[in-house]
């Protein structure tokens, strides 16, 4: 059999031994509180460790594969020789992208990497360019959000292991498709993690979702290295175009170099060596533009950050929500002026933090295209009370609005599956915890908290509850009938338009001009010779806009000086 080494850092314990298909091992401590030890075994072998007097066999922090779980043995894995077939995939730029968020688990009735890949043709027709996957990462349990990961290095079995991923990836590139890799770098979910009792992985502080990530106390530095070289495992190992960098304002990060700043370099070195793009979107609650600002220019590299203020400006305008964060937003003044500037809240006071929040974006030298646009989420969906998509309580007029100033906009764009067919299946908050006490908590507490906003307790779905996940998997039998069929054909227009019209291409908010009547609830977004007007209101308006039709939904004409406009209607113009 051939010959592998085994090593693992942990300060903590006083003895560690290596667990090799139920047979113990020697392992040698190093200054730097790394153990090692070189044992004969085959290439899939199923290994652990174990620390001090504990029976517990326990997975590897930086394990390959878990072929049984997050609670159970590693097991050794490399791809197969001809495993990847993308040698002539180039990459491509994210920045002005259009990118397509999915979920494996719901994506298909399957929930697998394999039936993905039976739906890449449908991107493609659509006119995507990237596929952003939810995380991947293993967790505990058979199916989640993916958010609750506890061995960030491997992939989520039941989805298919690394070698799906691999297929997954391969076959993406085959058709053009960029992929984009959500990372959790910010915590640790509640089972399975073991990682505290190799280390200090974990930090003193807290964050929403459990105990902060240690990159800053003492003995950060090996920690920092384990987020780092995970995020190279992605780009590298899986060939990942990219990494989706979840909350990152949770990363506690008080050294001089923050880690964001230093994935960024690494990030641009591995691109180099790879001959092909690599990109970095931060999803941050800061509004602070010194994460997309380049790092010769003072800022932390980020290639781009997901904008919630674009989303609530569009939603709360469309729909008329306005609780919660909602709160500032809603009028097409606010709409405006957050088109045009990239944040709302740029060091203004938010009645939502009861605080000033922000800083101003420089769009003279930062372009819109370093800013994520959409008018769906896995979040603005899931962390909704029952997981309702704005497709189940607005009009396809009041959808197709939505698309056009998101679609339509400078910024780079991103569509959540089945939002451009108004899919019916909501995407509600599931989990698998095989803790019974954890399964109860996660429930109850789900219950607890939106009953704190006014909800019946009993309308929120248990995330437990099988059904619930089952619900939240996209009908992909209703994509071609009725209204979802003229929905997609719009959304499919929008996109060849970001591709075929120059002026669509322009990343220079300075140039964005946004006007709007607040009365008649008509907005008008103009891109050059191209007008986006969308009548928000019920009732037919008249827009102070004329040309040549290039696109429309609903009802459109165009007349003496001003165009009419349907309730809930938009018409792309060419003056």
């Amino acid at each position: 059999m051939p010959e592998h080494e085994f090593a693992v850092w942990a300060p903590r314990p006083d003895l560690v031994r290596l667990d090799v298909e139920g047979t113990l091992h020697p392992m040698t401590r190093g200054e730097d509180h790394w153990w090692r030890a070189v044992v004969d075994t085959a290439d899939d072998a199923r290994y652990g460790f174990v620390l001090d007097d504990n029976p517990k066999v326990l997975p590897d922090p930086r394990s390959p594969r878990q072929p049984d779980g997050v609670h159970e043995r590693s097991a050794l894995w490399r791809p197969a020789p001809d495993a990847w077939t993308d040698r002539d995939w180039q990459g491509r730029s994210i920045e002005g992208a259009v990118i397509y968020e999915l979920h494996i688990g719901t994506f298909t009735p399957d929930g697998t990497f394999d039936a993905a890949i039976e739906k890449l043709d449908h991107l493609v027709d659509l006119g995507v360019d990237f596929v952003e996957v939810m995380p991947v990462n293993a967790f505990g349990g058979t199916h989640g959000w993916g958010y609750d990961g506890v061995l960030w290095y491997a992939v989520h079995e039941p989805y298919g292991g690394p070698d799906g991923l691999i297929r997954f990836v391969d076959a993406c590139h085959t058709r053009g498709l960029g992929v984009l890799i959500d990372a959790v770098f910010n915590h640790l979910g509640p089972s399975g993690n073991y990682l505290p009792e190799f280390g200090p992985y974990l930090s003193t502080g807290s964050n929403p979702w459990g105990e902060s990530i240690n990159i800053a106390d003492g003995e950060a530095d090996e920690v920092r290295r384990y987020i780092l070289d995970c995020a190279q495992r992605w780009m590298q190992d899986f060939h990942a175009d990219g990494l989706r960098l979840d909350a990152v304002h949770a990363l506690v990060d008080t050294t001089a170099i923050h880690i964001l700043e230093e994935m960024s370099a690494e990030t641009d070195d591995l691109a180099a060596r790879v001959g092909r793009p690599l990109s970095l979107i931060a999803e941050s609650d800061l509004n602070d533009p010194r994460l997309i600002t380049p790092r010769d220019a003072g800022g932390l590299g980020m290639t781009a950050q997901w904008d919630d203020d674009i989303h609530h400006a569009i939603h709360a305008a469309v729909s008329g929500e306005r609780q919660g964060y909602y709160s500032d937003f809603g009028s097409l003044e606010t709409l405006a002026q957050t088109l045009r500037g990239g944040y709302f809240h740029a060091g203004t006071y938010s009645s939502f933090r009861h605080r000033r929040h922000g800083r101003p974006l420089d769009t003279a030298t930062i372009p819109a295209t370093r800013l994520l646009a959409y008018t769906v989420t896995h979040d603005q969906v899931g962390n909704r009370a029952i997981g309702d998509r704005p497709s189940q309580n607005l009009t396809p007029g009041q959808l197709a609005i939505k698309a056009a100033l998101a679609l339509g906009s400078p910024y780079t764009a991103m569509l959540f599956m089945g939002e451009e067919w108004a899919s019916s299946s909501p995407f509600q908050f599931f989990s698998s915890h095989p803790e019974p006490e954890l399964a109860r908590a996660t429930a109850e507490g789900r219950k607890r908290e939106f009953a704190e906003h006014g909800w019946d307790a009993d309308a929120i779905p248990d995330p437990q509850d099988p059904q619930t996940f089952l619900r939240s998997k996209l009908d992909w039998d209703e994509v071609d009938t009725g209204e979802h069929a003229g929905l997609l054909d719009f959304y499919r227009g929008l996109i060849a338009l970001r591709r075929s019209e120059p002026d669509m291409g322009d990343p220079w908010l300075d140039h964005l001009r946004v006007d709007y009547d607040e009365d008649a609830r008509w907005v008008v977004m103009r891109r050059g010779a191209l007008a986006i007007c969308c009548n928000i209101g019920a009732e037919p308006v008249d827009v102070p806009v004329t040309g040549e039709t290039v696109l429309a939904f609903g009802e459109t004409s165009s007349g003496s000086g001003t165009s009419r406009l349907g309730g809930h209607s938009v018409a792309v113009l060419r003056a």
